[in-house]
């Protein structure tokens, strides 16, 4: 008795893939639902802008950050051009 091996590691393979495929397919589907439902039932009233209390950066003069940057990449360079 002659078992074609290639033959059969195909058919596991595609096995495989489609169970593995339509697991994938079910779950899209289950979430998507589940999106729906949750939005349905579950709304979040919006926000108003002008009573929010979110962290608000104050504005800052960024240019000493912007000199340590500058200068911190212009070390690296030179110590990079050194060694090579």
């Amino acid at each position: 008795m002659e078992v074609n091996l290639v033959g059969e590691a195909l058919k596991f393979m595609a096995l495989g893939m489609g169970i593995v495929f339509t697991f994938l397919v079910i779950m899209i589907f289950a979430l998507k639902a589940q999106a729906a439902i949750i939005a349905k039932y579950f709304a979040e009233e919006p926000k108003s802008s002008s009573t929010s209390n979110e962290w608000k950066p104050k504005p800052t003069d960024n240019k000493n950050v912007i000199a340590a940057i500058t200068a911190a990449i212009l070390h690296h360079n030179q110590e990079t051009n050194n060694k090579g």
